[in-house]
């Protein structure tokens, strides 16, 4: 596959030429879509059927990122901001019957949609496990603060996505619960003994299986005082791969995102020498696009065969 390691987002609701031209030639592994590029869903669907056409291949990787709650891209479609992940671990707590219930009917309208546009990756679910000094960014992303909650529903959603032929994408690896930071804007600090992340925040990981995962921007002071995860080589290695034994494609998270201190060129180089698979990069300004394309590489061998078993799981 004849494609660079790097997921990019575009500006609006088609492509404009000088996106169409950067595709041709960059080539990128697959693209994001937000908010700003959905109007309506028959909008929707002829903009990703403009990027297929691109790279003439109708499993190209698209990727969305509908959680529910506040993060819920396709409210110009139907509005889902109401269906929270924290409301769905509610109503598990309080009422299992009707939780499974409502919750197959969610994913189910939500996988629809996709499938009817050609979007096929989601990037849920977030198995990131609530405390109360947890961010307000996660708050009611995360299903709950037991990480039993969190693996069970976190393990269905997977389930339900995957029944309708949507690839999931489980996020903030290794756990972004303790952050009382917002990666966006500052790099969060943890600072928790390996016993307690272990037993809680990387629970739900290592239990839960996804072809896809997304790294935390967030320096755990215990396995690696100066990195973040994404650009950790230590907690790649020997907390992702080798305790949570994540054997699929990681993602970075955004690599624009405040967090990562570095230069946009830099931050994609150290997430992918630390271990990450692909880089994301989401805001769509085609002069950083430009920049980082010339230093990116080509998907390896590794990548290229997971991304094989992506495209056999599409059918």
């Amino acid at each position: 596959m004849n494609r660079k390691a790097i997921i990019f987002g575009i500006k609006g609701y088609s492509l404009t030429s000088k996106e169409k031209k950067f595709f041709q030639h960059s080539k990128p592994w697959g693209i994001i879509l937000f908010s700003r590029n959905i109007k309506n869903i028959y909008q929707l669907k002829s903009l990703v059927y403009e990027i297929k056409e691109i790279f003439l291949d109708k499993k190209f990787p698209i990727l969305i990122d509908q959680e529910g709650g506040k993060v819920s891209r396709l409210n110009k479609i139907i509005d889902l901001s109401y269906f929270s992940q924290k409301l769905f671990g509610n109503l598990y707590k309080n009422d299992k019957k009707l939780f499974f219930k409502f919750y197959k009917i969610y994913i189910d309208s939500v996988s629809d949609i996709l499938s009817s546009v050609g979007i096929n990756i989601n990037t849920v679910p977030v198995l990131d496990v609530y405390r109360k000094k947890s961010h307000k960014i996660i708050d009611n992303r995360s299903f709950s603060s037991s990480p039993d909650v969190v693996t069970k529903i976190g393990k269905l959603c997977i389930k339900h996505f995957e029944k309708k032929k949507i690839a999931t994408v489980f996020k903030h690896i290794p756990g972004h619960g303790l952050s009382s930071s917002d990666s966006h804007f500052k790099t969060p600090i943890v600072k928790a003994t390996k016993k307690s992340l272990m037993a809680k925040d990387f629970k739900p990981f290592r239990l839960c299986k996804s072809i896809f995962a997304m790294t935390a921007h967030i320096i755990y002071s215990q396995y690696d005082p100066t990195n973040p995860a994404t650009h950790s080589k230590n907690i790649i290695k020997n907390v992702i791969r080798n305790h949570i034994k994540f054997k699929g494609i990681l993602i970075s998270d955004d690599i624009s995102m405040k967090s990562l201190k570095y230069t946009i060129e830099e931050n994609a180089i150290k997430a992918l020498n630390a271990g990450c698979n692909l880089v994301l990069h989401c805001n769509a300004n085609i002069n950083e696009m430009q920049r980082i394309s010339k230093v990116i590489p080509k998907i390896d061998y590794f990548t290229f065969k997971k991304t094989s078993l992506f495209r056999d799981f599409l059918g």
